[in-house]
């Protein structure tokens, strides 16, 4: 009896996040961000800055406060060329190891879209920071052409994403953000260029940019965006009149002594 061969399904050539990221559309994305990361961060203002992992990307560097930090997990391998003003801290973003309004500032670069329970992250990073401190998310966007292409990869064989990526659309993450009572401040879509592998193909999509930010900014591949955590304070409008209780009249000593029948 004659065994049929197992069905050979074509790998991806990536198989992790590092992977993907050390690919052309990776550095494609990452040099996007980049440049989006330091126009949003260098006026923002305070004391302590957090960039919770994706070390490939120095979403701090034209941010100008005195502690800028990264989180790592702790099996993470170490960063290679770490910037001299960052300080690593290990730990999981859905624990973070900061004390509550402790932080200004803290970037999510394809946090939530990697995290086990992306909501867990948001209220934590709604717990350290501060009142009226940052937090700027960034992520892929499903719909896109990159999206529908990670969506049909079942069918074509190889993954153009990485595949434990669950990617959460921006308008879910904006709900979320609004439940925590955070306002969003600015945020823009980039990306527009076609899903395709080669260093070559992708550099010769570039007049797809200026065109997608034009005519379809939506269907940006990547998007990011900044919020404000906002705190709630009880105001009193106009004019306030406190009301004190009347007491009870109090009889004199004369009167209450004329008020008892003599015993004469």
């Amino acid at each position: 009896m004659i065994q049929a061969k197992p069905k050979q399904t074509k790998q991806a050539p990536w198989t992790s996040w590092d992977g993907w990221l050390s690919s052309a559309p990776g550095q494609y994305v990452l040099n996007w961000e980049q440049a989006q990361f330091d126009h949003i961060v260098s006026d923002i203002f305070g004391y302590h800055a957090l960039q919770i992992g994706l070390p490939q990307l120095q979403g701090l560097k034209e941010n100008r406060m005195p502690l800028q930090m990264i989180l790592r997990a702790p099996h993470d391998r170490p960063i290679d060329h770490q910037p001299e003003t960052w300080h690593t801290i290990s730990g999981i973003p859905e624990e973070l190891p900061f004390a509550s309004q402790s932080v200004d500032l803290v970037l999510l670069p394809h946090v939530l879209e990697f995290a086990e329970d992306p909501h867990a992250v948001l209220r934590e990073v709604n717990r350290i920071l501060m009142p009226e401190g940052r937090v700027v998310i960034s992520g892929f966007n499903p719909a896109s052409l990159w999206g529908l292409r990670q969506y049909c990869s079942h069918l074509i064989g190889q993954p153009y994403l990485p595949r434990e990526g669950k990617f959460i659309d921006l308008l879910r993450i904006k709900d979320w953000l609004k439940l925590l009572d955070f306002s969003v401040d600015r945020g823009r879509f980039g990306c527009y260029r076609l899903p395709l592998r080669s260093a070559s193909g992708m550099t010769k999509m570039g007049f797809l940019e200026k065109a997608g930010d034009r005519w379809w900014p939506v269907l940006g591949s990547v998007f990011m965006v900044s919020a404000i955590k906002r705190v709630s304070t009880l105001t009193l409008v106009g004019r306030v009149e406190v009301s004190t209780p009347k007491k009870a009249p109090q009889l004199s000593t004369a009167t209450n002594l004329s008020s008892h029948p003599s015993n004469s």
